[in-house]
């Protein structure tokens, strides 16, 4: 059976975190670089619906798509690398797989029939699969399956690849990531992980086509002679994988290894164009050989994991190349900030950010973060919860509300300065009350977010549930904060800026959602030059 998409499988063994999202993001942009349109999507076999209402510790931060999908953060390394915009469709989890099994069942949609994991199950993984590639719209697509081979979890994906490997024949191929552990006692590299790890794979029925093997060394050539011959796979289908200086190394390092080469021509796909990585090389040459550098200090709790914050660390990333300088991050746990040791922790930094989050734990810590930042005239940009800590510490000590608060955490404070729409207040069930995905927002002319965008209409992407209570707002705007960009549609203050201070910028939305190697995200270039122009 002949179809006109073509289908990459992206799988791993031995152990999880060995950068299949990388491998993934990198194969795609050099298809891309080589004019074909590629999309990747990940396929996650918890049971959790989305990671919406998972804890960052669990699983990283929640990355959110334009059309509000809340999703695996390995969506957010596939939009920076390609520079197009993923969707609901891109990530895909147990939970939904079952649950529209189950729903097509209570309609009655099996005719009777005893519903099962084969072929009900993998039927709905096979549709969510070719979802994407239905219109034409791409060439290949790309599908991470999350976990290892051997997982509980991952059977019913792996099946599903067998079948379509089986269905479509030379339009499916499978690139298996394994580990090749070095064993500092003996000296060598061991390639039984690797040999293990392909047998499994091979018990249910999936030979892979290339191995990308996860490597400290160089894989020498007997050694890719041996996986080789001991996994049935050609030899230039043996990818080495060595630990890269930074992500963005990736594609180049994949490239020399023919990676990309090797797939198109098992999909008989033409390789007579060259990939197109100009813009990538000069990202690359600037990131490595900065003029200047700054540290921005981002004061959040869950700084243990820096994968929370994961959108934000990369866009300090692009932005600072934009301004050809490095960004030093330092991490400062918000729960260990104080009113007596805040000038202490803020020391030497050029730049601060209070991070997004839910709850109460830390917040004391981001509005102490946020008085510092104000009254020592330090660059800030606070995002989502950053921004309505901004607001809170303004009212307390600027405006003299002592009781100003939240009603995410005191539900009943005599001056909620941040609280929750009208009409979400009847919403019972949690996944259902944020305003999640890209809205609309109108910026005021002048300002500094405007002269940033260099626009005064913007989309930008949320996830929350608590707003700026206009109420209050006229005070503000009388005492020195004033609120620079608002939805058309809601009214809702999106954005909130300080006059007299050199950059004092909080915004509802989450900017790090939409910067990418291509287009750093303007508020983070904005803040950083602001940074390099206050150090002069």
């Amino acid at each position: 059976m002949s179809n006109s998409t073509k289908y990459v499988f992206v799988t791993g063994g031995v152990t999880s975190s060995l950068g299949k999202g990388i491998i993934s993001a990198s194969l795609a942009k050099l298809l891309q670089a080589r004019g074909y349109t590629t999309t990747i999507q990940k396929l996650d076999p918890y049971i959790n619906i989305d990671p919406g209402t998972l804890n960052p510790y669990e699983h990283g931060e929640c990355f959110v798509t334009d059309d509000g999908a809340e999703t695996d953060l390995d969506l957010g390394h596939y939009e920076r690398f390609l520079n197009t915009r993923t969707s609901q469709a891109n990530n895909v989890t147990t939970g939904r797989i079952y649950q529209s099994v189950i729903d097509k069942e209570r309609r009655g949609e099996f005719l009777g029939k005893t519903v099962q994991v084969i072929p009900h199950i993998t039927n709905e993984i096979k549709e969510r699969i070719q979802l994407l590639g239905k219109d034409g719209k791409y060439d290949i697509v790309i599908t991470e399956i999350g976990g290892t081979v051997g997982d509980i979890e991952s059977l019913p994906y792996v099946e599903a690849v067998r079948q379509m490997k089986w269905e479509f024949d030379e339009d499916c191929l499978v690139v298996h990531l394994t580990l090749v552990p070095y064993l500092a006692a003996a000296g060598e590299l061991k390639t039984k992980p690797t040999q293990h790890s392909v047998k499994q794979l091979l018990e249910l029925g999936v030979q892979p086509d290339i191995l990308c093997c996860r490597t400290e060394h160089e894989l020498e050539l007997n050694l890719r002679r041996k996986i080789a011959k001991f996994c049935n796979v050609s030899m230039n289908a043996v990818i080495e994988s060595r630990d890269a200086e930074t992500i963005y190394d990736v594609p180049l390092l994949m490239q020399a290894e023919e990676l990309d080469r090797v797939v198109l021509e098992k999909l008989n796909l033409n390789t007579k164009s060259t990939p197109d990585l100009e813009q990538w090389k000069e990202f690359l040459t600037t990131l490595k050989n900065p003029d200047s550098e700054v540290t921005i200090g981002l004061v959040g709790k869950y700084v243990e994991l820096k994968d929370s914050y994961k959108s934000i660390s990369e866009s300090f990333i692009h932005s600072g190349v934009a301004n050809k300088t490095k960004v030093k991050v330092k991490w400062i746990h918000s729960e260990s900030v104080t009113a007596e040791n805040v000038a202490e922790k803020m020391e030497g930094l050029d730049g601060i950010l209070v991070a997004p989050g839910f709850g109460s734990r830390g917040i004391s810590g981001k509005i102490e973060t946020v008085r510092h930042a104000r009254e020592q005239k330090v660059p800030f940009l606070g995002i989502c919860l950053g921004m309505q800590c901004a607001v809170i510490e303004f009212a307390r000590n600027v405006l003299g509300w002592a009781e100003a608060h939240t009603t995410e955490i005191v539900d009943n404070c005599k001056t909620p300065v941040i609280s929750m729409m009208e009409e979400q207040k009847s919403i019972s069930n949690l996944g259902g009350t944020m305003r999640l995905g890209a809205y609309k927002c109108h910026l005021t002319p002048g300002t500094k977010v405007s002269k940033a965008y260099n626009t005064d209409k913007i989309s930008e992407r949320h996830r929350h549930r608590y707003e700026f209570n206009n109420e209050f707002l006229d005070v503000f705007e009388e005492n020195g904060m004033r609120a620079t960009g608002k939805n058309p549609d809601t009214n809702l203050v999106e954005v909130v800026e300080i006059e007299d201070h050199p950059w004092f910028v909080g915004a509802q939305f989450h900017p790090e959602y939409k910067s990418t190697v291509d287009n750093p995200h303007p508020l983070f270039v904005a803040f950083v030059k602001a940074i390099l122009d206050n150090r002069k």
